[in-house]
């Protein structure tokens, strides 16, 4: 079964989270997704990674309910970096980093069934994703310092995600430590809208945080 066709307005307002995302004792994942959908996420990556994330059944479960939360809003649903789960929730999407599995063993093993998103940091790294075909949209980043992932890579500032995106032949979606002050700086660079875990996940008003998301990527 196909899942929803790519479009680059789904990285608008791109919400990644995982339950070691949700600090907040009081809020659920769950929670967190529907409200973010509520207030107009345009994508949704479940990337559960981390000493306190979920394994095994609970986290196919948990997959299960977001990726039926994203369908009743008819936003996309993507797995981070796990193609048999993102097969198994048919899922919209699957995002593959440089350090995962193959790109080209992904594209393989799903065929047309998902799109597939690649995390490119470096000229080199999107000069391959140009020549490769099937892949759908470019993830870079971390433009700032950020701590919501243990493994980022080093820092890559504006000018550099301009420089990317320039060289890019597909939409770039930025990451990495992306603020409601500094994601102003941001549309300029060309990128297509920004992908966020704390923005949101650690939102005081989640529905001001997707607006502000939205409105600076306005179609």
């Amino acid at each position: 079964m196909m899942g929803l066709p790519f479009e680059s307005g789904m990285l608008r307002s791109y919400f990644i989270a995982g339950t070691q995302d949700i600090k907040d004792k009081h809020k659920t994942l769950e929670e967190v997704v529907k409200q973010a959908l509520e207030a107009g996420i345009t994508a949704f990556q479940y990337r559960e990674k981390g000493p306190t994330s979920l394994t095994g059944d609970a986290k196919a479960k948990m997959a299960q309910t977001l990726r039926e939360l994203c369908a009743d809003y008819q936003v996309p649903f993507i797995v981070d970096d796990d193609v048999a789960l993102a097969v198994q929730t048919n899922a919209d999407g699957v995002h593959v980093g440089q350090k995962d599995e193959r790109v080209t063993q992904v594209l393989k093993e799903i065929g047309e069934t998902m799109f597939v998103g690649l995390s490119c940091d470096t000229k080199a790294q999107i000069e391959i994703a140009n020549q490769t075909v099937g892949i759908s949209y470019i993830g870079s980043g971390p433009v700032y310092p950020t701590g919501s992932k243990a493994d980022a890579d080093p820092v890559i500032g504006v000018d550099s995600l301009a420089n990317l995106v320039k060289a890019s032949q597909l939409p770039v979606v930025a990451i990495g430590g992306i603020t409601e002050e500094n994601i102003q700086e941001l549309p300029k660079t060309g990128v297509a809208g920004t992908a966020v875990i704390s923005m949101i996940a650690q939102s005081e008003d989640v529905f001001r945080t997707v607006k502000t998301m939205n409105t600076t990527f306005e179609k």
